[in-house]
């Protein structure tokens, strides 16, 4: 059986003179090499988004948007919008998917929340 020697008590003053005079903190150096999980993971979808590019669907005429939804709001079918809006890398913003489910003067309502004007819909299609 090995004996060991017994621990000395911690001498709190000798820990504190150590921290102050001896150690050197590398700060942040230390931590450059390592990324969190959740920071990978968002970067890594930030990358999925960026590659995805809405391809630009034709301008439909304003009868013809009106037309589609007229049709997509007596009927319940899901369409797919296209916003005339783009993002800041002048890439065209994701679909709006839903249904038509009101409209006001210059503006439709899609799933029951969300507004969208008229003159914004660059393409209509059915989902």
């Amino acid at each position: 059986m090995v004996m060991s020697k017994p621990i000395p008590p911690l001498d709190l003053a000798m820990v504190q003179d150590f921290f102050d005079h001896v150690y050197q903190d590398r700060g942040m150096v230390k931590w450059q090499g390592f990324y969190l999980s959740d920071h990978t993971s968002a970067l890594n979808q930030q990358r999925a988004q960026h590659q995805h590019i809405n391809a630009a669907q034709p301008q439909q005429s304003l009868t013809m948007i009106t037309t589609w939804l007229q049709q997509a709001y007596l009927t319940n079918r899901p369409i797919t919008i296209q916003l005339n809006e783009r993002d800041s890398n002048d890439q065209f913003l994701p679909n709006i998917i839903g249904k038509v489910t009101g409209y006001y003067d210059t503006d439709i309502v899609l799933n029951g929340q969300q507004l969208i004007p008229l003159t914004m819909i660059r393409h209509l299609d059915w989902q």
